[in-house]
């Protein structure tokens, strides 16, 4: 018999190499896959972050700026001349703290600063542009920079009064103050009206001797100033350790308004007014004086029954007394220097004092414009003011270039002490002042506010520009 013979099979010689191949063309495919979603990956990440360093910048800037706009602050000026006002204020702030890269322009209605670098080695900077809507409120954008990328974000400022003013306390200085003998400070509603402020340098801030007491809490500007205290006397309604905790040293700064009594001057020297003469009776039964102008160097010393209405104003160099009964439905100005604390011109009211608001004045044309301007007693830049006798209430705010409380002197007051003198203000003898300050939310007459730039978070955005 004949044995059969086998042969393998070629038909699959190779299959192993075609395989492989397959195999490897679809890891180089997957690989190329990888790679350009890897690469993809890469640059979309790379421009994130190119993204958000630009928007960095623009943030930067946007801090940049609002630091330099909380420094503003505007005074005396006119709503429609705030803008340019502010250009001028934030170009003096650069150059006083001499910061040359950050140079505002003013154009019309805009304030447009220039690429400010903020990292020089990647290239980011910003720009700036404030831009006038109306008188009270600037629009700013801000565009942060970062190669060929910018993104800008915008804010908006409210120009608005600044709140903390020393109209927030019963009596305020800018010297020591001292209370010596029975002096009693208190509010007329709550102790809170008869707070006290003390914005001075001296060391010893506040000296309280005798029975005296302050109802209220003193806050003191500077953190390094020392209190004295002597005899049965307190503060906030305790008494000596106790006291203490009444009293803050490093207080947070209120701010003194400038004082503009100018805006009264007219009433007194125009048709209206009545200059005194050397003829002109200084005691009397009774004789009244409106729109009063006492002329420099005439110093008279006034006693019986007076009554004055209007404008009293008193023009330096004077030293003026009231003795007697005074009825009194005016505003006292003087035009003395604000920086005058020599205490050579004076006011000094030795009697007593019977005071009406200025919205009693009778409806006539000498009065014209007066009744509205209310909130303010006496407005004496440039004169030290005394007080020795009794006065039932004072119709507003006292300020003055060095304050002197002393004898029986006391009563009401429909307003704050303010004390513009580095001297101490002096309360001694048995003063009894109450504070009313309830109601009171406009700055007084005569008092120019400041204006500041008060940030709008709410108003945060980023628009497409």
């Amino acid at each position: 018999m004949k044995r059969l013979r086998t042969f393998p099979d070629r038909n699959w010689s190779g299959s192993t190499l075609v395989l492989s191949l397959i195999f490897i063309a679809v890891f180089a495919a997957l690989a190329v896959a990888l790679a350009t979603v890897s690469g993809a990956s890469v640059q979309l990440a790379n421009n994130y972050r190119r993204a958000d360093t630009t928007r960095g910048s623009a943030e930067s800037g946007l801090e940049v700026m609002r630091y330099w706009m909380s420094k503003m602050v505007l005074t005396g000026v006119a709503p429609e001349q705030r803008f340019n006002t502010l250009a001028t204020n934030l170009q003096t702030q650069l150059d006083n703290a001499g910061v040359t890269n950050i140079v505002p322009v003013l154009s019309g209605s805009t304030i447009t600063i220039s690429d400010v670098p903020l990292l020089s080695s990647t290239g980011q900077s910003f720009s700036a542009v404030l831009t006038k809507i109306d008188n009270d409120n600037v629009r700013l954008d801000v565009t942060g920079h970062y190669g060929a990328l910018d993104r800008t974000v915008r804010s908006n400022y409210i120009l608005t009064e600044r709140a903390d003013t020393v109209f927030d306390f019963g009596v305020a200085t800018k010297g020591p103050l001292n209370l010596t003998g029975n002096v009693d400070l208190a509010g007329y509603s709550v102790d809170v009206e008869s707070n006290a402020y003390i914005d001075c340098d001296a060391i010893q801030a506040l000296s309280i001797i005798g029975n005296s007491m302050i109802a209220g809490d003193v806050k003191v500007r500077n953190p390094l100033a020392t209190v004295y205290m002597s005899g049965h006397c307190g503060v906030g309604g305790e008494y000596g350790a106790g006291a203490m905790d009444h009293i803050e040293l490093g207080a947070a700064p209120s701010e003194f308004p400038e004082m503009n009594p100018d805006i009264f001057f007219s009433y007194a020297t125009g048709a209206h007014g009545h200059a005194l003469s050397p003829t002109d009776p200084l005691s009397g039964a009774s004789y009244t004086y409106e729109n009063l102008y006492i002329p420099a160097g005439r110093n008279p010393s006034f006693s019986g029954n007076l009554t004055l209405k209007g404008v009293i104003y008193i023009e330096t160099p004077n030293v003026v007394s009231f003795s007697g009964n005074l009825n009194i439905t005016a505003i006292i100005v003087t035009n003395g220097s604000k920086d005058d604390n020599s205490g050579t011109n004076q006011i000094n009211f030795t009697g007593n004092i019977t005071c009406n608001p200025i919205t009693a004045l009778p409806q006539e044309p000498k009065f014209a414009g007066l009744h509205g301007q209310t909130g303010t007693f006496m407005l004496a830049p440039g004169f030290k003011a005394s007080f020795g006798g009794n006065f039932g209430t004072l119709a507003g705010a006292i300020a003055a270039n060095g304050l002197r409380f002393y004898g029986n002197a006391g009563g009401i007051i429909n307003g704050s002490i303010l004390n513009y003198s580095p001297n101490a203000l002096e309360m001694t003898g048995n003063s009894d002042l109450r504070f009313n300050r309830s109601g009171l939310t406009e700055v007084p007459a005569g008092f120019v506010p400041s204006i500041i730039m008060q940030y709008d978070p709410s108003s945060y955005s980023e628009p497409a520009v």
